[in-house]
């Protein structure tokens, strides 16, 4: 009788055991998670980005901006790409996304082909991680792959980005804070900083650098200060990376080490601190920035991601169902 009991709960933990790894499986992302159920979803996504790209190559840093700041908001859920509604004020009228975050319009058409193809399947968290990553390739940076299976959420916050996104406003010490609020390393944060090799920025965000610190090159500051005033034009544009701004390469790194940045946050991780050797590194070994960049995005784009029958899979990237 007892072996017979014995045996039981043995079995019974066995089941119990092999469901549990079943549910934390399932809660993984994968990246043949379409494989069957939409089998053409990364040519889509590429296509729409190569349209999109061959348009305005400016919009590659903006789809990359708009999933860094998706994830680091709850998670990587699509939440950004949600309107306001009468139940929330969400994301997009956030202090860093209020007048700058853009690319709606292409996740939007990546989606609608996407639709035509595979119905109520893909979400548009999944859609927006894919079209980051095809982006960055299109410029001539680092591939990765990219774990798939997210759904989307129900709701946004626009409290939760303005307490969530790092400013350009911020010292290292609040910007390694901030990161590794979502598991993000030190390391995480130079590489991923990098992604500013390749976009603009607008004068009301560089202003204070250039007119309140120190630490950036004199005649670096003369010459943005001679087109961004004290006051006044707010959304002038100026390349974050001054020599190629639509190539994904590694010369953010280069200016850093010249004092030649346009944000504060920026120029904080090589300002005498504990990050100078990795800015140092990567402006040295693009190799080594691309591997780490490629490995930092594959992080990032897993922060808590809603899977299994957490959250929905959105027939419209702005709308909940």
């Amino acid at each position: 009788m007892a072996s017979t009991t014995t045996t039981y709960f043995l079995l019974l933990f066995a089941l119990v055991a092999a469901a549990s790894v079943s549910e934390a499986n399932a809660d993984q992302l994968r990246t043949d998670f379409y494989s069957c159920s939409c089998r053409n979803l990364l040519a889509i996504v590429k296509t729409g980005i190569t349209k999109a790209l061959e348009k305005e190559a400016r919009m590659g840093a903006s789809i990359l901006r708009l999933h860094f700041h998706d994830c680091f908001v709850n998670g990587c859920d699509a939440s950004i790409l949600l309107d306001d509604t009468s139940k929330f004020i969400g994301e997009q009228t956030a202090a860093a996304n209020n007048n700058s975050a853009r690319g709606f319009n292409v996740i939007d058409d990546i989606k609608a082909m996407v639709e035509k193809e595979c119905p109520g399947v893909v979400s548009c968290a999944d859609i927006l991680a894919l079209a980051a990553r095809d982006s960055v390739v299109y410029l001539g940076g680092p591939s990765w792959e990219v774990g798939l299976g997210r759904r989307d959420s129900t709701t946004a916050s626009r409290l939760d980005a303005n307490n969530s996104i790092p400013a350009p406003s911020f010292s290292l010490s609040t910007l390694k804070k901030n990161f590794a609020n979502q598991g993000l390393s030190e390391k995480d944060l130079v590489a991923l900083s990098g992604a500013h090799t390749i976009g603009l920025a607008q004068c009301r965000l560089f202003r204070p650098h250039i007119y309140n610190d120190t630490n950036i090159d004199a005649s670096f500051a003369k010459i943005l200060q001679s087109k961004c005033p004290r006051t006044g034009n707010d959304r002038l544009l100026e390349p974050l990376d001054r020599q190629t701004p639509f190539h994904f390469d590694n010369l953010y790194y280069k200016n850093l080490v010249q004092k030649k940045v346009l944000l504060h946050s920026d120029q904080e991780l090589y300002n005498g601190g504990s990050t100078d050797h990795l800015v140092e590194k990567y402006a040295t070994e693009r190799v080594a920035f691309f591997n780490d960049f490629a490995e930092g995005m594959v992080k990032m784009s897993s922060i808590k991601p809603l899977t299994g029958k957490k959250g929905e899979i959105r027939l419209n990237c702005a709308k909940v169902n």
